[in-house]
Order: C-alpha cells, then structure tokens, then sequence
C-alpha cells in the first residue's frame, strides 16, 4: 500500500476525534441559573433547550440575544413547571454519543500496538535483507535518458572518439553486423594516466548509444566476506542480459584484475575469485548478445593476461594527456560558464600548460575564477588566469616567510645560475620566468616553457637540461666559493635523467645497446624474489657512466657560467630588486651583459627592464606575481660580490 494511504487515514482519524474541540459553536453569553429563572418569570426568554445529562441550558432572549447557564441534574418539578409555563419553548434534549467516541478510546491504544509490531518486523525484515542481499552488485544503473553525456561534451580526443564509435553503431544497429558476419569487440579497456578523462568518455559511449549503462568501480566488488565478490559479478551480468543491450562499465579495474598467483601466500584469495567468475562471465556471453564491457585504468601493466586477450576485452584505447589543440577545446569547454575578460588567450593558456590532464586544466580555470574573486574583479583576466598557473605549477606563494638578506642573494644567484643557462643553451626549453618569491617548498623557481609538446627526447635536449638543472649550484660555487644544499632537488632530478639515459634508453657508449626497466613498485611479492638483470660488473659500469655524464655536463655549465658572468651578476641584481623577472628580460640582460664590462648595474638593468626600474622599486611582477611591498635598495658595495 502506498505509503501517502496511512496519512491520509491517519489524518481523517484526528480531524473525526477532534471535531468537536475545533468546531465553533456560538452558546452566547453566561449567566446564572437564578438569573435564567427570574428573566422566565418575567418572560423575558423567547425559548431554552435543556440537556438532560449534562443539565446545560441553551436559549434565546426575547431581544434575540442568545445565553448559556448550567441548571441541577435532573430539574425539580416546581422549577420545571415553572420554566414550561413561562417560556414559549422549552424543550428538554437527551444526545446520544457518537460511536466514534465509544470505539476510538479503545481503538488508538491497539493500532499503537499494532504499529509498534509492524515496525519492528520491518526493521528486522530490512537486516535480514540487507544480509541475504550483500551479494546483489552495487553498480549504479543510468536509463537512456542518463547519462545525457554525449561526444559533444568530450572536448579534443578525435583519435580516441574514432576507436570507439564502432561500439556505438554496434548497439545503434547490431542488425547490421549480425548481417556480415563482423563481431564488434566484447571489451574495450580504456588506458591513460589519471585525469584524462577515461570515466567521462565511457558515460559519452553510452549516451550516444541510448543504452542502460551500469557503472561500478573494481572496489565495490571486494567485501569482507568469501565469494561475494564473484556473487556480485554474476548479478552484474544478469542484470545486463535483462536489459538486453547495455554497457558494463568498470573503473578502476586493476583493483580486481590484477596478475594472478603473484601472492607470497599463495593465489587462493577473494580478489582472485572475483577475477575468475568476470573471466568466466565474459566468456559466458556472446557478443550478440548487445552486451559491451567498458574497464578503465591507468596502471594496464599490472593487469592479468587473461584478462587482456582477445575474446575478453579485444581492444585497448589509449586516452594520453591532451595535445595543444586538444586542451584548447578542454578549455573552451570550461570556461563557457565564467566571465572571461577580452584579454584572455586561450591558446597562449593551451601552449603554457603540457603536460596538464583535462582534470588539471578544469582545476587550472577554478583557481583563476578564485583568483578573480579574490581581486574583487567581475571578469577573469589573463592576469588570474597566470597567477593560476603559477599557483598550480610552482605552488602556493608563501608571504610570512622571512629570509635573511644572504639567503636571499644566495637563491638570487641559484634561480639566475639557472635562468642564464636556459636562456643560452639552445636546445633548452624558452624560459618563461624566474622568481626568488618563495613559493611551496622552493625558496625560488625557474620556469620553462616548451614551444610544443615534446613525445621523444633527444640527447642534445637532455644535456641542456642537465646543464641548466646544474646552474643553481654551479652559480653559487661561482659567486660564493662554496655549495648549499639548495640543490638537493635540482641534484635529485639530474641523477634521475642520467640513470636512465644510461639504463633505458642506450644513451652510454660503453653500454652499448642495451636496456633495463626500472625497478616498479613491489605488488604482493612479485618482484621482490625476482634477480637482478645484470651483474655487478654491468652495475659499477652504470654507475660510472651516470657520473661521466653528470660530470661532463657539470663542467660544460660552468663554461656557461664563466662565459656569460656578467649577465649572471644582471640577472641576480635584477631578482634582487624586481624578485620576479620574465624570460624576455633575462635574454636582454644576458646581451647587455655579453657586450663589454658593465658600469653602473642600475643603469642596465633600466635599459633591459625598462620603466620597470624607476624609483628601485621591488616586486613589481611581469604578468603572474602582484607587486609586493616596497623594499629599501641593498647596500651594493658591503654586499654585492665582485663580477
């Protein structure tokens, strides 16, 4: 019975039991039962109505006023005789009781019983339920009219669209392939690193077909007891089949289909029970049927090969990080619903992020918006937009930090030892600026831009890298004769970049052609009892080349260094008095520095910075960092070192 039936009795209950209380009844004034019978005797009553049981008197007076008075149970006979004599009408009246009011006293307290026992047993009906259904699947079910999502909405990824549009014909007309004989592919696993997208492509496949879509992620599988995981694979495929065609998605897949028999205890476990009845289930149904399977994950190395062969899911759609032109449409897509300024270019914003997944870029247009709130400014501008992006790449600027006047000349040398490399090497990345402003655990940052987006890398590109991740430190060995550990990162990163140009990527002449995988992550034993691949000679000779490699660059930047010292001293001068510098300025401060023995510093950096060196002000920023507080003019002939 519906649930809006018990209100509605309910309600029409308290409206009969409380009727009396709530209706109106005018009785008139009060008054006295002697005052009643002397205005009888005098005939001023035009009639009176008398209750036998209660001894209540109602009537009205001859001027129309109508009154009330309480009289003895029953009425002596004078009195009475009295009354009839001298008013018209006078009637005696015995009601009787309603039978609600007999029955509803006794009824309320056995529908509470019986409320309290329905209720009860439906609690104990829903636990009971609620155990016998913990094998049902927890997949989420979307009609045809959800997910609305369609391609449209998937903004770039014409590749990936391309490769998975036969899925979609295939549940639009099935009839059509069952006449040729094709057989559309039973799985299509979606691989790409996290924030691509992957989710959002699948819920796309399926709006465009006009199918149920299920969606469940591998986690949801997995509980605390044994077996439910394959029971609820077997009710996520029955419900399939009785929606006839329909898409299965899983996300995150790699939680349950792992490799197999990879356990130090053995492989008889509840994950990989799971994965042995979604085995056997994809096997158990044809692809006839209408039924596609759509897994998503990013980790596809670790997946079991059972998993993976055809039959099961046939296809694999790499979905990468988004190309230049593919985050431009990403973009677009994000900011249809803010307030973007006419200053705005998208795809300067496009060009200045590789790298970015679409979730990134989606989080890079909610920190402007934020950024724009921030300033009190109604429109985003391209200023936010910047401030964004150095807030998402280099971190949160930290403004209560306080360094010393030698900290601070020393991270000026360190990001001008960096910024000068960039801007000469000529396989380097184009700089785009450099900061000594603090910002998450960096004192200062040196940030390059690439033209486009690189997918191979090559040795000249790699040295130059090398050699600009080594101009911090050598800058400070330059200027101050001795290290810090300011480098550690930079040192971190270099070691990284040589170990693989050596190991991976057959970049080292005594190798030769040769190549090692990196050691992954350990997954429950696999690789921990697994032997090296090569022996400790090949070993010391790796480390050997690491150390040539990073040995040779070392001295190549400090060539670089020596060679462009003038411009060094500029640039340091000028992040010491502007703490933010553009790419373009290092550039002109580079030249001018190159040309001859710098004089006066304050008047090359105002002929490379411009307006921007009046009055000595600092923090003045090019187009990401707002001007700072006005700072006093450093005492150039205690603290500057000698060029």
């Amino acid at each position: 019975m519906p649930r809006w039936v018990w209100f509605v009795v309910l309600g029409l209950l308290a409206a009969l039991l409380f009727s009396n209380v709530f209706r109106g009844d005018d009785k008139g004034d009060e008054i006295s039962f002697r005052a009643f019978v002397e205005s009888a005797q005098v005939s001023q009553i035009e009639e009176a109505e008398y209750n036998n049981n209660t001894g209540e008197i109602k009537g009205t007076m001859a001027d129309g006023a109508k009154f009330h008075t309480t009289g003895p149970v029953p009425l002596p006979e004078q009195v009475e005789e009295e009354l009839r004599r001298n008013i018209p009408t006078f009637e005696f009246h015995t009601p009787r009781s309603s039978i609600w009011a007999s029955i509803l006293p006794l009824l309320i307290p056995v529908a509470l019983i019986f409320l309290i026992f329905w209720w009860f047993q439906r609690r104990a009906q829903g636990q009971m339920s609620g155990i016998m259904s913990i094998g049902r699947s927890k997949a989420k079910t979307y009609t045809t009219e959800r997910p609305e999502t369609t391609f449209e909405d998937v903004a770039g990824y014409e590749g990936v669209k391309k490769e998975i549009v036969e899925v979609v014909d295939f549940l639009k007309h099935p009839d059509k392939f069952a006449e040729i004989g094709a057989r559309i592919p039973k799985g299509v696993l979606l691989v790409g690193p996290p924030g691509t997208g992957k989710t959002l492509i699948a819920r796309a496949v399926a709006g465009e077909a006009g199918v149920p879509f299920l969606s469940v992620t591998g986690s949801d599988f997995m509980e605390m007891f044994v077996g439910v995981g394959a029971s609820r694979v077997r009710d996520l495929f029955q419900s399939a089949r009785k929606m006839g065609r329909a898409i299965i998605f899983i996300d995150e897949i790699d939680s349950i289909g792992r490799k197999r028999g990879a356990g130090l205890g053995g492989g008889h476990d509840e994950r990989e029970q799971t994965l042995n009845q979604m085995l056997a289930e994809m096997d158990g149904f044809e692809a006839t049927e209408g039924i596609v399977m759509m897994a998503a994950t990013n980790r596809p190395d670790i997946l079991d090969p059972a998993l993976l062969r055809p039959g099961r899911f046939d296809r694999q759609v790499v979905v990468p990080l988004p190309e230049a032109d593919d985050r431009l449409q990403i973009l677009n897509v994000h900011v249809r619903s803010k307030k973007i300024a006419a200053d705005v270019d998208l795809p300067l914003i496009a060009r200045g992020s590789p790298g970015m997944s679409g979730a990134d870029l989606a989080n890079l247009v909610n920190e402007a918006a934020l950024f724009a709130v921030r300033n009190e400014s109604d429109q985003i501008r391209m200023i936010h937009f910047e401030n964004a992006r150095d807030r998402v790449l280099m971190g949160q600027r930290r403004e209560s930090m306080v360094m010393s006047e030698e900290e601070r000349q020393i991270t000026a040398y360190h990001e001008a030892g960096h910024a000068v490399c960039a801007a000469v090497l000529p396989k380097a990345d184009p700089l785009h600026k450099v900061t000594i402003i603090p910002r998450g655990m960096a004192l200062g940052v040196t940030m390059t831009l690439p033209e486009e987006d690189r997918h191979t890398l090559r040795r000249d590109y790699l040295d130059d890298m090398l050699v600009m991740r080594m101009g911090g430190r050598i800058a400070e060995e330059l200027v101050f004769g001795v290290s810090s550990s300011g480098a550690a990162d930079d040192l971190a990163g270099a070691t990284e970049f040589a170990r693989r140009m050596v190991r991976e990527w057959g970049m080292s002449d005594r190798i030769g052609p040769m190549a090692w995988r990196s050691a992954g992550q350990v997954f429950l034993g696999d690789e921990m009892m697994t032997n090296r691949e090569y022996s400790d000679e090949t070993a010391r000779v790796i480390d050997e080349e690491v150390a040539e490699i990073l040995r040779a660059q070392e001295n190549r930047c400090r060539e670089v260094l020596t060679k462009h010292r003038n411009g060094l001293d500029l640039v340091a001068r000028a992040l010491l008095e502007h703490e933010t510098i553009s790419g373009e300025e290092v550039g002109r401060l580079v030249e001018l520095g190159d040309e001859g023995p710098i004089g006066d510093p304050r008047d090359i950096i105002g002929a490379a910075l411009g307006s921007r060196s009046s009055g000595g002000t600092r923090g003045t920023a090019t187009t990401t960092v707002a001007s700072s507080t006005d700072l006093e003019e450093p005492d150039t002939s205690e603290t500057w070192p000698a060029p």
